[in-house]
């Protein structure tokens, strides 16, 4: 690197401007005339046929510049690449492009690589936890259940009792969160919620083989009414029922108005909330399937791509639920 920049540095300032009056190599001078007109001449200067040399021209400092810059660049050469190939991957990433990038691992020059997966998790593990601590959106898994409800009112003509109910079906849709970045604080290492292992370094051309396990909080189940939705409310009921005190007939043409579409949707809203929260026919499939959500978004949108992109392929990923928020 040394025979390098000295090269560099003499091309830069070897070039220079010509001094007048100098003659090319060879060219013999013309005989000096010490008694041309009767009148001796002053003797000429010895430069270039002999005694004092001309003075040396100095480096520019456009020229230092740009050899700093050279070596600069030549010492830091490892860090550089791994840099611009990350960033390079992760354009191909986002505009949905699967290109093979060579792999070079990110290291400064006076770092010294030894062998054992300690040096590979210090390495990998961070860009790894560094993607998972950008995720900014919940994963959301997705439950949908029928049943059926009834809507019943009371109401006295006189002194005769009146109620009038209906049973409606309907169809709710419930979702269940997870926070797949709980904070900066629960990645921390102490906690032991993240564990990258290496089981093999890239090598030979051949990339390396890691493994992830994470421990996230368990789905949380829908938290208000606002989180249910409910459709197939027919303007009809299937069923009806009335009291039969008369007048029965009555009774049924003045309760039956009060039920507006608005009134039955909160009540199944009610009804489908609870189920969300008790029954588990209907709690086991929302958790299940954020889990899935959870563990294929992560998976796929966020460890895979960064692991193949350090040169690594991804042999087993797990996630664990902890109960702890």
């Amino acid at each position: 690197m040394v025979r390098f920049l000295v090269f560099l540095l003499g091309t830069l300032t070897a070039a220079g401007p010509a001094r007048p009056g100098a003659l090319g190599p060879g060219t013999p001078l013309p005989p000096a005339d010490h008694h041309a007109g009767g009148q001796q001449c002053p003797e000429s200067p010895a430069w270039p046929g002999g005694g004092s040399s001309p003075k040396r021209r100095r480096i520019s400092p456009r020229a230092m510049r740009i050899a700093a810059l050279v070596a600069g660049c030549l010492i830091f050469r490892r860090a550089i690449a791994s840099v611009v190939l990350i960033g390079l991957s992760a354009g191909l990433h986002l505009v949905g492009l699967n290109i093979r990038l060579p792999s070079i691992r990110f290291a400064w020059p006076w770092q010294t690589i030894s062998a054992g997966a300690t040096t590979a998790n210090t390495d990998l593990g961070p860009w790894v936890l560094q993607k998972i601590e950008g995720i900014s959106k919940p994963a959301l898994g997705q439950a949908n259940f029928t049943f059926f409800f009834t809507h019943k009112v009371s109401k006295n003509i006189g002194p005769w009792p009146c109620w009038y109910a209906s049973t409606f079906y309907a169809v709710g849709h419930a979702s269940a969160t997870v926070d797949l970045n709980p904070g900066a604080a629960w990645w921390a290492p102490v906690s032991g919620h993240f564990r990258l292992r290496i089981l093999g370094r890239p090598h030979g051309g051949q990339p390396g083989h890691v493994t992830v396990t994470m421990v996230l909080p368990r789905p949380q189940l829908p938290r208000s009414v606002h989180d249910i939705a409910i459709d197939n409310i027919p303007s009809k009921p299937i069923d009806t029922q009335h009291s039969w005190t008369y007048p029965g007939f009555g009774c049924g043409v003045v309760l039956r108005p009060q039920f507006p579409e608005s009134v039955l949707y909160s009540e199944a809203q009610q009804i489908a909330f609870y189920k969300s929260q008790h029954i588990p026919q209907v709690t086991r499939p929302l958790i299940t399937t954020a889990e899935a959500v959870a563990a294929q978004t992560i998976r796929a949108n966020f460890i895979q791509p960064t692991v193949n992109a350090l040169g690594y392929q991804l042999d087993q990923f797990a996630i664990h639920w902890s109960a702890a928020p």
